[in-house]
């Protein structure tokens, strides 16, 4: 690993982590059978950007760390949702274009954290994959199309200058 793979990874990880911190007051939507977690809309770099692999990782599980008391989900969310994060980034950066590239955070978000959610929040299971995975299409699509977009502008226009 070189300093500029260091450096965007640690780049990603504070942003994600900012994200998450600056989204608490305005309710706590970060954690629960609902979720609308800003910072997922960055699950979509590493489908452009290798270093943002680790970074998401290491985003949310420190998030995780620093807001377990927003969470009754304790040390399973801390590392079962960080290693959730880590699966999602990996299989987007495997990913053949941007549109199948959303699936991984959406699906596996969804449909695996919303087991240890459900069993702690006593909300049936699919009413949980269901408010789990709208949080994330809405994060991904929206907010994640953004970041997607502006990023790949932005590392082209450094290429050609």
């Amino acid at each position: 690993m070189n300093t500029k793979y260091l450096t965007k990874a640690s780049l990603i990880a504070g942003i994600y982590i900012l994200l998450v911190l600056i989204q608490i007051p305005m309710g706590n939507l970060a954690f629960g059978p609902i979720q609308l977690r800003i910072a997922e809309g960055l699950t979509l770099l590493p489908f452009v950007e290798s270093a943002a692999v680790p970074g998401l990782f290491v985003g949310c599980l420190v998030s995780n760390f620093l807001l377990a008391s927003y969470s009754a989900f304790g040390l399973v969310d801390i590392i079962g949702g960080s290693l959730v994060t880590l699966l999602a980034a990996y299989l987007t950066s495997k990913m053949p274009n941007k549109y199948l590239a959303a699936l991984p955070p959406i699906l596996l978000n969804g449909f695996i954290v919303a087991t240890w959610v459900s069993y702690f929040t006593n909300v049936p299971y699919w009413l949980t994959v269901l408010g789990i995975s709208i949080g994330e299409i809405l994060s991904v699509a929206i907010f994640g199309t953004v970041v997607l977009t502006v990023y790949t502008k932005y590392t082209k226009y450094i290429e050609n200058n």
